[in-house]
């Protein structure tokens, strides 16, 4: 209706000038035929008939300029000195619609007077007085006139313009709002995916855009629910797994003591099958639960877990040539929880030193860190071959970044998972023939984690 409304006023405005025009006109219409009924009978006519003639064209006097004379033909007494005159022959749209206002926002009794063209061309202009009383309520009884229809007008476009919304547009999205809430209630159910029928263009596209997207979600639930139901299974036969590899592990260090010449040369193998069995069913086991603990973040000296760590892996190292580096300031002290980044730790120093183990060459693994002014980095070496193409794609996905034969992939996507709980990142700075690098980043205040 505003909008209507609005429309209606701006043609209200032009629509009282032209009135306003035509009034003026008839009115020298009129006086131009009591002029001319006059001079008809040579100007022999009484006073009451030249009152009546004057009343009749509702002004005080007509003036008619014929043959370059200018004559007063009518006349009466003015009521008031001549307050403005008016030209209608050349006037503009602009001066019309000005001088309407004008007139409107006036209520003072003025004596105006107007010249315009005679009718037919009976001379050469005619000029009349008038009052601006009856003009005025004139034009304010038609624009009352324009306003009520103007209303009314608005009034039923609305409501055509409000059930047309509401069929076209209100209607359907409120459909697609209640199919909305059906699926979310039972999302898995693919019997309650949209079916786009909109004859709305924008809303047939959303239609089909949310079809789309029901049926990836649904999709997508199906799959996780299956993994799910896969991934119990698997940490459950994990769990006994690693039970029985456990006790096949105790049995064969028992074997390892054994003077059988085979059995000294099948031993030594079958412990590292069974071990990496074991170590497979624990990080299967580990990644298997929902979330990891939070951390629980506390100052300790750095340099003590390193060693640690640094110690157990030569252990395992047995008898290959292999060097350990550790760069580490011995009053270096950072704030994170100690067993998760043992872990983390734990997990690129065993990959480094299996990566050697695996070219049966002399290589060296260094471990270094240090302290920034947004926390502090952690980085660990190795010389060993690089990491495979396809290590590098998926290196942080679990079961597909493994970086060796018969590994899981498990290692680095637990370590990076541990490391982003402390508001970190876990990088890869370089591999190639020369060897692999990694950084840790741990930042002061968990509350702002690095990007």
């Amino acid at each position: 209706m505003l909008f209507v409304m609005l429309a209606e006023v701006l043609i209200f405005v032009p629509s009282v000038a032209r009135f306003r025009e035509d009034y003026i006109l008839s009115r020298l219409e009129r006086a131009q035929i009591a002029s001319l009924a006059l001079l008809a009978t040579d100007e022999m006519i009484d006073e009451n008939l030249e009152r009546e003639l004057l009343e009749n064209a509702e002004v005080f006097n007509v003036v008619l300029r014929r043959d370059e004379v200018r004559q007063l033909v009518l006349s009466s007494p003015i009521p008031a000195p001549i307050w403005k005159s008016y030209d209608l022959r050349a006037a503009s749209a602009f001066e019309l619609i000005r001088d309407a206002v004008a007139c409107l926002v006036d209520p003072t009794d003025r004596t105006i007077r107007v010249i315009g063209d005679p009718v037919r061309q009976a001379g050469l202009l005619i000029e009349a007085t008038m009052s601006t009383a009856p003009l005025r309520a004139a034009m304010i009884d038609y624009g009352l006139r324009i306003l009520g229809l103007s209303a009314l007008i608005s009034a039923v476009t609305a409501a055509l313009l409000f059930l047309a919304v509401r069929q076209v547009l209100v209607t359907p999205i409120r459909r697609l709002v209640a199919q909305m809430r059906l699926y979310a209630e039972a999302p898995e159910d693919a019997r309650r995916v949209i079916e786009p029928h909109a004859e709305v263009i924008e809303l047939r596209e959303a239609e089909e855009a949310l079809r789309s997207m029901e049926r990836q979600l649904t999709g997508a639930l199906k799959q996780k629910e299956r993994l799910a139901q896969l991934g119990s299974g698997v940490a459950k036969v994990s769990h006994d797994l690693r039970n029985i590899l456990t006790t096949a592990q105790l049995l064969g260090d028992r074997i390892e003591g054994s003077d059988d010449p085979m059995v000294k040369r099948s031993a030594p193998k079958l412990v590292g099958s069974i071990r990496r069995a074991v170590a497979l069913c624990e990080s299967t086991l580990a990644f298997g639960k929902a979330d990891e603990p939070p951390p629980t973040l506390a100052r300790f000296m750095l340099a003590g877990l390193v060693r640690d760590i640094v110690e157990s892996e030569r252990l395992a190292a047995g008898e290959t040539a292999l060097d350990f580096v550790t760069d580490v300031p011995a009053t270096l002290t950072i704030r994170a929880d100690q067993e998760q980044l043992h872990r983390v730790l734990t997990n690129l120093v065993r990959n480094a030193r299996q990566a050697i183990e695996a070219t049966e060459r002399p290589g060296t693994i260094e471990v270094g860190a240090g302290e920034e002014e947004p926390g502090w980095w952690i980085r660990v070496g190795d010389t060993g071959p690089g990491l495979p193409e396809r290590a590098r794609d998926h290196l942080f996905q679990p079961f597909q970044g493994n970086v060796r034969k018969g590994g899981a992939g498990l290692g680095l996507a637990i370590a990076a998972e541990l490391v982003r709980g402390h508001g970190g990142r876990l990088e890869l700075l370089k591999t190639g023939p020369d060897g692999t690098e990694f950084i840790i980043h741990l930042p002061r205040d968990l509350a702002t984690p690095s990007l």
